[in-house]
């Protein structure tokens, strides 16, 4: 990639620049979301219900039960 020397751009080239990364960088994110709807596409012709998360309040509920045991041999 040429390098560009920003120091010796005026403030115009410099926002021509910004303007035309913006817009590139737009392109490549809405091209990268096609594919990946896409391929979210194939993958749910395989069908069957997506995996639940565990939820946070599940996810605590272990600790919980670690103490209760010493709470309850006291």
């Amino acid at each position: 990639m040429q390098k560009i020397d920003l120091d010796a751009m005026s403030i115009e080239e410099l926002a021509a620049l910004r303007d035309n990364a913006t817009v590139k960088l737009a392109e490549k994110v809405a091209a990268r979301q096609q594919e990946l709807e896409a391929e979210l596409e194939k993958l749910s012709a395989y069908g069957g219900k997506p995996r639940k998360t565990p939820s946070p309040k599940s996810a605590k509920e272990p600790a919980k039960e670690q103490k209760d045991p010493v709470a309850k041999a006291a």
